[in-house]
């Protein structure tokens, strides 16, 4: 802020641009009797050029809704990409066990199985490992593999291409409102 450039002001501009055209967008949230968790997590590793920290995130459905996401650099360096993922699934873990709280004081129960969603194979198999859930093993929760191109909490730790930024938002359930 103290001495901008141009490719600063270039940035500015680009993001009033995009806000300015989904001023009108908005979650749409549907009802479902389906009450079942389901989390897709996700990092990159090492993003940060000033620090090679990297950034997780994971993003929430509660059936087909989403209902809680976060982005954000992790706390330390991750020194490979399956330990950046795992910190991301770890996470989403926390989160889900938050939200499972909340229903259960909201006197609603969900789906007794959680599925985690992480395109990296290794911190797949390493979740798998009861040595390292111990705290969580009263949870059904379920890592499973998802291909990178479906990965939908990607949207939240890396920059995208047209193809995929243009994909995504009917997925995460961002719409415009339907004419009046």
């Amino acid at each position: 802020m103290h001495a901008p450039t141009g490719d600063h002001w270039a940035a500015v501009k680009r993001i009033l641009l995009y806000l300015e055209a989904t001023a009108t967008y908005g979650l749409h949230i549907t009802p479902d009797s389906s009450l079942s968790l389901h989390v897709f997590t996700d990092a990159d590793w090492a993003g940060s050029t000033d620090d090679r920290k990297s950034t997780g995130g994971y993003l929430v459905y509660l059936s087909s809704t989403p209902i809680s996401w976060k982005s954000g650099k992790q706390r330390t360096i991750a020194r490979s990409s399956t330990e950046a993922e795992y910190k991301a699934l770890a996470d989403g873990t926390a989160e889900i066990l938050w939200i499972r709280s909340l229903l259960s004081e909201l006197q609603l129960s969900s789906s007794p199985r959680t599925m985690l969603w992480c395109d990296n194979l290794g911190a797949t198999f390493l979740s798998a490992n009861p040595m390292f859930h111990a705290r969580t093993k009263h949870v059904e929760i379920q890592v499973r593999f998802i291909s990178s191109k479906d990965q939908l909490a990607d949207v939240l730790t890396k920059p995208l291409p047209l193809v995929s930024f243009v994909f995504f938002p009917s997925k995460l359930r961002v719409q415009s409102p339907p004419s009046a």
